[in-house]
């Protein structure tokens, strides 16, 4: 019992060390932060421990460092308070270990277009953090780019996987963003850690069915597949069991333009495994992802304080009828 004991202590140990790494690693590398910056780290009672990770780091590193702890928001896309969101402003980067998703805010938005540099982490664990920050970025990139160029100039992309997805996408002249965790330059944002690429359809013409077998927002692993039939770029029929009851109340509780089609992703980070949270899961290597709500900081025109993505494992992705994905392999040279 107390060899268990100090072996417990033993890997508590080496796990704060772990995370410090990370935390450091995802502030030096991936930001870019350096000594003559400001940073602000924004968290919730539920990621403190990674948050105060991040400001010690940050107290290391930067000019100065502050630290500002709000109450977890409800959904995904929920503004944070106006007094954080003033803060956002003032400071050169901001990086967010929240439980939920603070990437499709104004708030983030505005700071922005100020030219401040903001790395989200939406539901990000300790154990997400140890093990896709020690990815090596520069291989994330090269993946993100060679997914990036299949999408550029795509007209209509098709998923289908063997448990019945048959989705079509229009896409044409919609911007592709590569999002690789590397945030360094004047007014990018991004989640971090990262490895996607993403795009926002053309808001009432998608169609085709989905069916999501890996995680969903806001309920985590699936146990049951949702199967979601869609028209004109809407939800219109959710089915399968409890996911997919829980899925229904979540989007109707905001109204039904959060059922929009928001979202399309193929994620790029071969450190990543579907655990569960939504951060870690869309970035998996060979997977895609669809999401639904708010898609106004892609480019798109829905406005919704909600944004749901949903994770579909061995996909085959055609674009203008080219495969580029096969069973979730990646097929791009």
């Amino acid at each position: 019992m107390k060899f268990e004991k100090i072996l417990t202590d033993g890997e508590r140990i080496l796990k704060q060390l772990s995370l410090k790494k990370a935390a450091h690693i995802a502030l030096e590398q991936y930001m870019g932060l350096s000594d003559e910056e400001t940073l602000l780290v924004i968290s919730d009672y539920k990621t403190r421990d990674i948050g105060l990770a991040l400001f010690e780091a940050g107290l290391n590193i930067a000019d100065e460092a502050y630290y500002m702890e709000m109450m977890p928001r409800s959904v995904n896309g929920e503004e944070p308070p106006d007094v954080i969101a003033r803060m956002m402003k003032e400071v050169d980067v901001v990086i967010c270990p929240t439980i939920k998703s603070l990437t499709h805010t104004n708030a983030r938005r505005e700071a922005s277009r100020l030219g401040v540099r903001i790395g989200t982490m939406p539901g990000i664990t300790e154990d997400t953090m140890i093990r896709c920050l020690n990815a090596d970025a520069y291989r994330i990139v090269e993946l993100s780019n060679k997914v990036n160029r299949a999408l550029a100039d795509a007209t209509e992309i098709r998923v289908e996987t063997l448990l019945g997805t048959n989705l079509t996408i229009p896409v044409k002249g919609r911007k592709i963003f590569s999002s690789t965790g590397v945030i360094r330059n004047i007014g990018e944002s991004g989640n971090l850690p990262s490895g996607e690429v993403y795009l926002s359809p053309w808001e009432g013409k998608t169609y085709g069915k989905v069916v999501f077998d890996a995680s969903f927002s806001e309920i985590g692993m699936l146990d049951n597949p949702i199967t979601i039939e869609i028209d004109k770029g809407y939800a219109e029929k959710i089915s399968g069991k409890t996911e997919a009851r829980e899925l229904s109340r979540i989007l109707n509780k905001v109204g039904n333009e959060a059922r929009q089609v928001a979202e399309f992703g193929i994620g790029t980070n071969y450190q990543a495994r579907i655990c569960g949270d939504i951060l870690e899961d869309e970035k998996v290597l060979g997977t895609i992802h669809v999401a639904f709500g708010n898609n106004v900081s892609m480019g798109g025109i829905i406005s919704v304080p909600l944004h749901l993505d949903g994770i579909v494992l061995n996909p085959t992705v055609y674009v203008d009828g080219e495969m580029i994905i096969d069973n979730g392999n990646l097929l791009i040279k």
